[in-house]
């Protein structure tokens, strides 16, 4: 029965964050009456492990890229890019990791957000993801960031070997009120 719990816990997580990012922008409206507003953004993240996601968890570094559409309130805000740093104790079936997502706005402007440690449940290798976090500097200082998302991994028998799971993919999304 505990087993049969997890497995619900992780689909209902799983379809959580597929559905936050396949509505796409118009899942979170933008804050229209506060100064600058806010900003929904749907698109891609790439995240590398090293060494890789094994069956058992080990202390990993984080290194990835995200690429971004978005609307906003600021009409002028269309797109963002990422580079994504950090690290943890990460495994195929275990995440406890701090990142740190350096974002640059198509407007030139800057923003980093620092995500503590969210809801990653890694299933043999795929993750959904379910971070929260805050911007530290640049534009949106203050606010909270949702990063909802699924990064797949082609290379499931990875998780087997002491190489693991090098790399993920897949979409996601940049929710700012």
């Amino acid at each position: 029965m505990r087993s049969m719990w997890s497995w619900a816990r992780i689909c209902g997580s799983a379809s959580l964050a597929v559905g936050m990012v396949a509505a796409g922008p118009a899942a979170a409206p933008v804050a229209a009456n506060e100064p600058g507003g806010g900003v929904s953004c749907t698109g891609t993240n790439t995240i590398g492990f090293s060494p890789g996601l094994s069956l058992r968890a080990r202390r990993t570094r984080i290194t990835g890229t995200g690429s971004y559409h978005c609307t906003s309130a600021d009409r002028r805000l269309t797109a963002a890019g990422s580079e994504i740093t950090g690290g943890g104790v990460n495994g195929c079936f275990a995440s406890d990791a701090t990142t740190v997502e350096k974002i640059t706005w198509n407007t030139g402007e800057r923003s980093v957000v620092v995500y503590p440690m969210g809801d990653v449940r890694q299933v043999a290798g795929q993750a959904v993801v379910l971070v929260v976090g805050k911007v530290v500097s640049g534009r949106f200082r203050g606010r909270t960031v949702a990063s909802p998302g699924v990064q797949l991994t082609l290379d499931v028998p990875a998780c087997a070997t002491d190489r693991g799971v090098q790399r993920i993919s897949g979409p996601s999304a940049l929710l700012i009120p």
